[in-house]
């Protein structure tokens, strides 16, 4: 499905489903150098049991043309324009990693575009370390290694996956190498460069679900732990994976999720 936002096509998936503009909506907002295939699993579910989906790429990110937005709160405004040239006049908002921290900013900023958010391998800040951001400035093969490395249970490596037949490094690697020079890049400098409104995120007064990974090397489980206690009332779930969620505990992830969006958002 293609939408015009901001003045360009945005692409986002519908989970295999005719695209109709209702509640409940959920948009799903994938990390840096990533798009919406991250998502796959969920996506295509909760499509198919009540829910009208977009799972986005965003802007040079996937399917979607135009310049890559250089700060969260950039693509935060991104998907509020999105929203409204979709003719929603609200969503859940799921985000991972990076996509974490834009369906944040727009909980903070437009609060009553977001009926729910869920944040998924998440951190406030997301300090992201020197070696990562200089081999990804360089586009140095290195930062898709450490993206891929960094990015998955140590398990991962050998070659466990919930998934049969599938390499979860190489498919993680794969994605983000097929993503135009830059991106990554980019995307890490956003996250690295994210200033929290910690006093906003305090006064947020929205149901909110925090997935966190006890094996995630990327956004360790403290963190997240730490965030869902500045957030009134936030739900927070534990799974046996690390920071690939959606990959290395795909069933659990959406368990989670089916219980916390529920099958309608309130009046």
């Amino acid at each position: 499905m293609q939408f015009i936002v901001q003045g360009y096509p945005a692409f986002a998936y519908t989970g295999g489903r005719p695209y109709v503009a209702q509640e409940p909506a959920i948009v799903f907002v994938h990390g840096a150098a990533f798009d919406h295939s991250v998502w796959q699993w969920q996506s295509r579910y909760l499509a198919n049991h009540g829910f009208t989906v977009l799972a986005i790429d965003l802007p040079g990110h996937g399917r979607s043309p135009g310049a890559v937005r250089e700060s969260i709160g950039d693509m935060a405004e991104w998907i509020a324009a999105l929203l409204e040239s979709a003719g929603l006049t609200r969503a859940a908002v799921v985000g991972h990693s990076m996509g974490s921290l834009v369906a944040l900013e727009t909980a903070l900023r437009h609060p009553t575009k977001v009926w729910k958010l869920a944040l998924v391998g998440t951190s406030a800040p997301m300090l992201v370390g020197e070696p990562f951001l200089a081999a990804a400035a360089d586009h140095d093969p290195a930062g898709l290694d450490m993206e891929a490395t960094w990015g998955h249970a140590r398990s991962v490596a050998l070659a466990a996956s919930p998934v049969p037949g599938a390499f979860l490094y190489g498919a993680s690697r794969a994605l983000n190498g097929q993503s135009q020079p830059g991106v990554l890049a980019a995307d890490l400098k956003a996250c690295n460069t994210w200033q929290p409104d910690m006093a906003k995120v305090r006064a947020l007064d929205l149901p909110t679900l925090v997935a966190v990974g006890k094996r995630d090397q990327m956004t360790p489980a403290k963190a997240g732990y730490a965030l869902a206690k500045e957030i009134r009332g936030a739900k927070v779930v534990t799974l046996d994976a690390g920071h690939s969620m959606m990959s290395e505990a795909p069933t659990a992830l959406l368990k989670a999720l089916r219980e916390f969006l529920g099958h309608s958002p309130p009046p």
